[in-house]
């Protein structure tokens, strides 16, 4: 390591601690709150008050990253994404643990799929039931909520990976089939997001406490508008997705992936 990153190590660590000091209070906060307004709000009226909460906690966390120099994020290609006003699902490879930290920074109304179990976590939990965010614990529950949810106008956030792309692969996961179930039921188009990062910073396997080599640079792509054509079947149209991912990531850029590169 250089000696910049160890001169570096004080200020890091302090702000490594402020950061997860931020989600321990504003999240929790969320939770005390957001628990028993999902119970006692209309529906439509709680999922858009949870939405637009999540957001600004997120892109208040955004901010604090970048004043404390722990990431530099090239976000302009989610700006635009988020002013976009009919329903779309966001379709971003699944680099690290905080990957959705920044898409939901920028898209006011998202509605996210992730685990059950994070749907009972203390930190996120009650704000993520309160936002009508969907748990992927049976696809055919899955597919039908998140329809639903697009049908209201909602601006679905889908890992088409299913989980952090792991440590060996060169570009990306197979792609599930989930993403392409859900724009053919939905009928909305998938909005390709490619995340690039110098870093394997909380990719899988890599503990929360290691200091990676700050600060962090994070850049967003955003692909073109896929639509499920007519005749074309779900397998068909997850297949021409993951060309997408293949291509876009495989091409020369600073923040390529490096597969022989695990860890900082």
């Amino acid at each position: 390591m250089s000696l910049r990153w160890w001169l570096r190590a004080p200020w890091d660590y302090v702000m490594m601690a402020l950061g997860l000091s931020y989600w321990g209070f504003f999240g929790g906060l969320l939770t005390l709150i957001g628990g028993p307004l999902h119970l006692i709000l209309p529906q439509n009226t709680g999922e858009k008050l949870g939405r637009m909460l999540l957001h600004q906690l997120f892109r208040k966390f955004v901010v604090l990253l970048r004043w404390s120099d722990l990431v530099h994020s090239d976000l302009t290609a989610l700006d635009h994404l988020g002013k976009i006003d009919h329903p779309f699902i966001a379709a971003p490879n699944h680099t690290s643990l905080w990957d959705v930290v920044f898409i939901i920074a920028r898209l006011p109304q998202a509605i996210c799929v992730m685990k059950k179990p994070i749907l009972m976590n203390p930190l996120l939990g009650g704000g993520a039931r309160l936002a009508g965010y969907i748990a992927n614990d049976g696809m055919t529950r899955m597919i039908r909520h998140a329809s639903e949810s697009l049908n209201r106008g909602g601006q679905l956030l889908l890992f088409p990976e299913g989980t952090r792309t792991r440590p060996e692969a060169r570009w990306i996961n197979p792609i599930k089939g989930g993403c392409a179930i859900i724009a053919l039921h939905a009928n909305v188009p998938v909005y390709p997001i490619f995340i690039r990062s110098n870093t394997r910073f909380l990719q899988k396997g890599w503990p929360l406490w290691r200091r990676p080599v700050f600060p962090i640079q994070i850049h967003f792509d955003l692909g073109e508008p896929l639509f499920v054509q007519p005749e074309e079947t779900s397998q068909e149209f997850t297949e021409r997705l993951a060309a997408v991912y293949e291509h876009e990531l495989s091409k020369p850029h600073p923040l390529r992936r490096q597969i022989d590169s695990p860890v900082d």
